[in-house]
């Protein structure tokens, strides 16, 4: 409420992004994406491309310049995420290629909340305030009115951990952490991490689902690391040092 609704920064259009970025629009695209298309297509698709999108936004409204090794990041990115795709390409329909869509549009929203926030210098702080808050405001009164009555049929445990989980630390401690990699990083290199979250979700199936990844889903993981490490301005070999971030770290708050 003291910092108020950072209208000299963002005006109202970004931040209609900003919330439509991280908020409840962005989670209802998501996670209507699930109904029609494998939650693997969700990993690889949403935050797998998500950078795909911050880098060509940012390009075109921050002149944030690509390097040659961060060129070669994403395209290795996105050879990753369209290998777990295309691994499952026997089971395609019309209603998974629309659940897929769905991704690329939650994707592209996020890539927009990144840009915009790195445009406007926000803190990470006072991000997480204006999405959650606005969520709240938009989101709840419709929810309440049409499907209120779920919440009291739902057992006092489950509640409570969905409340933690998605309340505090996805919207809350998540989108601090994000907003200032961003703030350190740059809109790309930032973002490129989000990248990594088919490859985790592969590796953490192993000792908690025993499910070990396909060859395709390891060639995947490899793809998707190594198109990290350029695009986050990780060592490059041969060259003894590392791709920097063409724009100027944001001063703390």
């Amino acid at each position: 409420m003291r910092r108020g609704l950072a209208l000299d920064r963002l005006g109202w259009l970004g931040l209609a992004v900003l919330i439509a970025g991280q908020g409840a629009p962005y989670v209802l695209v998501a996670t209507e994406g699930l109904r029609f298309a494998p939650a693997r297509d969700g990993g690889a698709l949403n935050p797998g491309c998500m950078p795909l999108f911050v880098a060509l936004i940012a390009a075109l409204a921050l002149a944030e310049k690509l390097s040659t090794a961060r060129k070669l990041g994403l395209a290795l990115m996105l050879a990753g995420a369209l290998a777990i795709v295309g691994s499952n390409a026997a089971n395609w329909s019309a209603s998974r290629i629309f659940g897929d869509a769905l991704f690329l549009s939650a994707a592209f929203l996020s890539a927009c909340f990144t840009v915009v926030m790195r445009q406007a210098r926000l803190d990470p702080l006072h991000t997480a305030a204006l999405v959650s808050t606005a969520s709240l405001v938009i989101y709840l009164p419709i929810y309440l009115a049409s499907q209120g009555t779920r919440l009291a049929q739902m057992p006092l445990a489950d509640f409570v951990t969905q409340a933690f989980f998605q309340g505090v630390l996805v919207t809350i401690i998540g989108v601090i952490l994000y907003g200032r990699a961003v703030a350190l990083l740059g809109a790309s290199a930032g973002a490129a991490f989000g990248a990594l979250v088919p490859a985790l979700s592969a590796l953490f199936a192993i000792p908690l689902l025993r499910e070990w990844p396909s060859e395709t889903d390891w060639l995947a993981i490899l793809l998707i690391s190594a198109g990290v490490v350029l695009v986050s301005g990780g060592p490059v070999p041969g060259r003894g040092g590392s791709v920097r971030s063409t724009t100027a770290p944001i001063p703390r708050h």
